[in-house]
């Protein structure tokens, strides 16, 4: 069992000493030669002010941190130097550590503010170490994986690998931190679940892939928990880069956070598992995820152009038709829950148990021989001394980004157990990594994006050939439809040519006919013009015998209608003829001719019948002027007719227009009508109003003039009762102490309920109190309470004042009690107002006597009530002497102890009057009052502009001129309030950005008195203060 104690501490005596005299420090390595490993040897821890000179020619600084780019095998390789971060978590007590150390305090002291942990010796003796984190008892698992895993996920995100590990004594929960699965209570997830959950979320399914792996090393075999026939897993190494791998394992690929919990729930139920005495679960194998991640980068996501240079952008460019060849970044993330080290005499081990353990502690005695040769530079790594760490090779002094959690118990029994897990975790913090950034050329999606285009470019040559001999088919299908189509054009004019020729015959025939008939008219007008001759002749014998005989004048009108009837036939005929003539005209030129020789005819047989044609254009002529005149006398008729229906119109629209004014005045008149009945309505209502108003204001008047009989009557009283006050206070003048120090405000409640409500709402939220606060205000309180007696005293003295004095405790007792008792037979509100007397002693001793009253809690919410807190500051405002002032000041101090007081006092401009105060007065006991005032105020996190703005911060600054320690110890107090209030705003997330305290020059004067304060408890605050305004000033980095 010693063999076996060793190994789980394989750290030797000397280096140990080393580790806890620097306190946690952690020292920069000695330059070695680079070529042992790939550790840079003279990195520095990565910080925000980091000076150091990388090694590295084409080296630039990112962050802190060394970056080195190389052109490697045709891709660009990125080099960071990182050292591991580690963190502490302390498990909190449980029953079976509460009932066997229930005499004994816990062997560590945590401060997580300060990032450090004090290690106990014993009860006077105890070493300090420094960490990247410390987490208490009460810290949430989101909390755990944002600060220590989170940046390892983003890096691998980014193409780089990385490592989170669990090292610890058993039963201090290192599964519980790494691997719970949070299947009930999605909170208590571990950082296994919230990582995958993370790098699920930042993927994407249809480029980039997760897979993992995972494994367990029990007795020095690698075995499969996915598939848990796989065991005896062989380790093979890369001869070329050195890289670890596992062909035998199993590697799925992870579809969704739901298939992922599945495959981890299969692991964790293979997992070996044992009941000890130190845990009811006891993890008897070292369980390791692996999460391959495989991610295309995007042009869009690429980093800063000018880092590329020439030739890797020719490279990239180096693809068919110029496109650029894709590019992808593979990282592998490492989940290590190592098995918890332990003894056997404490685990209780036997048979199969022991067995497991010895296994245990050799591979964790060999991972610890490791870090210890990394940290002390030595020329030699045993790695091949375990499988595990020559599957840890790449995470300590490798590529690997590595964040280490060691967990600790409270239990003072397991000090050697604490002891190893701490030194173990000073070790790895001197471990720095060369971060290494691999981005490969993805030509296997470059060779399936290029079949792709060849497959869609032959389907489109295929397709362009089938449409081309398509159009081909369609275009000879067109050429023989046209060729049938003239061929037929050409038959149908051979056709129409023959039809044309026998029309043409058959025209001439016609003609022919056509000449002979006008021949035969010709001889029948020869005819007639012989007879109109001859009937000319008649005429004229007729005329001569007119009146003689009408009997010629019939015959010769039906003679002429018969002729004129002859005459239109005839025309009607030429017209036929004259159609004829002109189709055979368009058809035959020789037709036209023979047309024309027609018309000619026809003319001259109508200059032979023109006589006809004269008498019957006068006959038309004669009614056509008779038509004329009907139709002049039918416009003229259809223009009065007209004027007269726009005159009907005109006076139609006058009428409408007329009635419309008419129903627009009459709707008018209605409307008044009915305004000034509703008018008449209100008049009626108001009088009766006006006359219920006057019998009420007759019988008020009667009332109230009662009431001012009886205000005279109780002022008469009251004057007599006032008498009786002033002649009290004349008798409280013997008793109440003329010593200004014995009315003002208690430091001591100032100093352990200043933060009370902050403190209320921050248990309110769930978080508590670091012990190292709790020790600061304790120590505060045994400060402020030198010269206070009991926990309710009401004097701010210090311990020499008091000795002045020297009142014993029997006479304040006593003034307490007959100043309670005057108080409960006068009444506050009465008190209250004798605070605004013109007698200058009644004042100054009302205001003492209100403020012994406020340093009372139970008597502040009705001081404020009664109107107290408006008096004071009136007072501050109003009144010019420093005794008053000095008190009333005091009085606001004891009020500023209650967080609804102080938004009262600054919403009524009390900072600023305190603020004036300070800036007029240089007495030191005024400058006290009013920077415990102040001090006070600057508790209240929500206050803190207001009280900037109104010069709050520069006067308690202002203050120091005095130089006085007291003023100054109250300066720090205020000062360290401020600061602590704005680490807790942002460490719930509800502030951010620069604190205030910076642009007043504060935090020159806190460097400059850190040291130089008379006084220890100035010293604690000023510490505090810086402390705070540090840890705010890395969050916002």
């Amino acid at each position: 069992m010693g063999s076996n104690s060793k190994r789980q501490l394989p750290l030797s005596s000397s280096s140990s000493s080393r580790a806890a005299s620097g306190q946690g420090n952690v020292p920069v390595r000695p330059s070695t030669p680079a070529s042992r490993r790939s550790v840079t040897p003279n990195s520095r821890v990565h910080s925000n002010g980091d000076d150091s000179v990388s090694m590295f020619p084409s080296a630039t600084k990112h962050g802190g941190a060394y970056v080195e780019r190389q052109f490697k095998g045709g891709l660009w390789q990125k080099k960071d130097n990182r050292r591991v971060r580690v963190a502490v978590r302390a498990r909190p007590r449980n029953a079976e550590d509460l009932l066997s150390d229930a005499d004994f305090a816990d062997c560590v002291e945590l401060q997580p503010e300060m990032r450090r942990l004090k290690l106990r010796k014993n009860n006077w003796n105890s070493e300090s170490y420094r960490f990247d984190e410390v987490f208490t008892e009460s810290a949430s698992q989101r909390r755990v994986y944002e600060v220590v895993a989170k940046p390892v996920v983003e890096s691998v995100l980014n193409g780089y690998n990385g490592t989170v590990m669990a090292y610890g004594q058993t039963g201090t929960g290192k599964t519980y931190t790494l691997g719970r699965l949070g299947n009930d209570d999605a909170s208590e997830r571990g950082i296994m679940v919230r990582a995958l959950e993370d790098i699920i979320a930042n993927t994407s399914p249809t480029s980039d892939s997760v897979e993992i792996s995972y494994l367990q090393l029990y007795m020095e075999s690698i075995q499969d928990l996915l598939a848990p026939e796989k065991i005896n897993i062989p380790i093979t190494e890369d001869p070329r880069t050195g890289e670890v791998s596992l062909p035998g394992a199993s590697v799925v690929k992870i579809r969704d956070i739901e298939h992922l919990l599945q495959q981890l729930q299969i692991g964790e139920t293979n997992r070996h598992a044992a009941n000890t005495k130190l845990n009811t679960e006891s993890s008897r194998s070292h369980a390791i995820l692996m999460v391959y991640v495989r991610r295309s980068v995007h042009e869009k996501h690429e980093k800063v152009e000018d880092e590329i240079s020439s030739q890797e952008k020719f490279t990239r460019s180096d693809a068919p038709g110029g496109s650029r060849i894709p590019i992808v970044r593979k990282s592998k993330l490492l989940f290590v829950d190592l098995a918890g080290s332990e003894r056997v005499d404490k685990s209780g081990s036997e048979g199969q148990l022991l067995e497991e353990a010895k296994f245990i502690n050799l591979s964790l005695t060999s991972l610890g021989k490791c870090i210890n040769a990394l940290a002390e530079n030595s020329p030699h790594i045993p790695i091949r001394d375990s499988k595990l760490t020559r599957l840890l090779r790449d995470s300590f002094g490798g590529s690997a980004r590595t964040s280490l959690i060691v967990t600790i118990g409270p239990s003072a029994r397991h000090h050697a157990e604490t002891t190893s897990t701490i030194m173990f975790g000073q070790r790895a913090m001197k471990i720095v990594n060369m971060l290494k950034l691999k981005e490969e050329f993805d030509y296997e999606s470059l060779c399936r994006k290029l079949e792709k285009q060849v497959d869609q470019l032959t389907e489109e040559i295929e397709r362009q050939q089938k449409s081309r001999k398509n159009d081909k088919d369609e275009m000879e299908k067109r050429l023989r439809e046209c060729q049938d189509c003239f061929a037929e054009a050409e038959k149908n004019l051979v056709t129409r040519s023959e039809f044309l020729e026998k029309e043409n015959t058959r025209l001439e025939l016609e003609t022919k006919d056509v000449l002979n008939g006008l021949n035969h008219q010709k001889d029948l007008n020869v005819l007639m013009c012989d007879e109109v001759a001859s009937l000319e002749m008649s005429l004229k014998h007729s005329k001569q015998y007119q009146l003689e005989n009408s009997t010629y004048q019939q015959v010769l009108a039906d003679t002429t209608q018969m002729y004129e009837e002859k005459i239109a036939e005839l025309i009607t005929q030429l017209g036929d003829e004259r159609a004829r003539s002109e189709t055979a005209e368009e058809q035959l030129d020789a037709i036209k001719i023979l047309l024309s020789d027609s018309e000619q005819k026809i003319q001259q047989q109508k200059t032979e019948n023109s006589t006809y044609q004269k008498v019957l254009a006068d006959t038309t002529q004669m009614y056509e002027k008779k038509i004329k005149e009907l139709t002049e006398q039918l416009e003229d008729e259809h223009a009065r007719l007209e004027g007269a229906e726009e005159q009907v119109h005109e006076a139609k629209n006058l009428l409408s227009g007329h009635q419309k004014s008419m129903q627009d005045e009459i709707d008018e008149l209605k409307m008044k009508l009915h305004e000034m009945g509703r008018h008449e309505e209100l008049t009626v209502n108001e009088l009766q109003s006006l006359k219920s108003e006057l019998i009420d204001l007759l019988s008020e008047k009667a009332m109230l003039t009662g009431e001012l009989h009886a205000v005279n009557q109780k002022l008469s009283v009251e004057e007599k009762q006032r008498k009786t006050i002033e002649n009290e206070l004349v008798r409280l003048k013997t008793v109440v102490p003329e010593n200004d120090h014995d009315f003002e405000p208690g430091e001591a409640k100032a100093a352990t309920s200043r933060m009370k409500p902050s403190r209320h709402n921050q248990q309110a939220k769930g978080a508590r109190p670091s012990r190292a606060t709790s020790r600061v205000a304790k120590e505060d309180k045994k400060s402020y309470t030198n010269g206070s007696i009991g926990q309710e005293s009401s004097t701010f003295g210090t311990r020499k004042d008091l000795q002045k004095s020297n009142p014993s405790r029997e006479t304040i007792l006593s003034q307490r009690a007959t100043i309670a008792k005057i108080c409960e037979e006068v009444g506050l509100q009465k008190i209250l107002a004798l605070l605004t007397s013109e007698d200058l002693d009644v004042q100054i001793h009302a205001v003492k006597v209100v403020a012994n009253l406020a340093a009372e809690d139970i008597n502040q919410e009705k001081i404020v009530e009664e109107g107290g807190l408006d008096a004071l500051i009136l007072l501050l405002r109003s009144s010019k002497n420093m005794t008053i002032l000095r008190v009333a000041s005091g009085a606001i101090a004891n009020l500023a102890m209650n967080e609804l007081n102080q938004g009262l006092i600054i919403s009524k401009g009390g900072g600023q009057l305190l603020a004036n105060i300070a800036s007029k007065t240089d007495d030191p006991q005024t400058l006290r009052m009013v920077a415990g005032a102040i001090a006070n105020l600057c508790g209240n996190e929500k206050l803190h502009v207001m009280l900037k703005e109104e010069g709050g911060i520069k006067a308690l600054l202002g203050m120091v001129r005095s130089g006085n320690s007291d003023v100054i110890a109250q300066v720090a107090r205020g000062l360290a309030n401020f600061a602590k209030c704005e680490s807790r705003g942002i460490i719930q997330g509800h502030r951010k950005g620069r604190s205030l305290l910076i642009e007043d020059g504060v935090l020159t004067w806190l460097i400059s008195n850190c040291n130089t304060a008379a006084s220890a408890s100035t010293r604690r605050h000023i510490e505090l203060a810086l402390c705070h305004l540090a840890q705010n000033g890395k969050k916002l980095d």
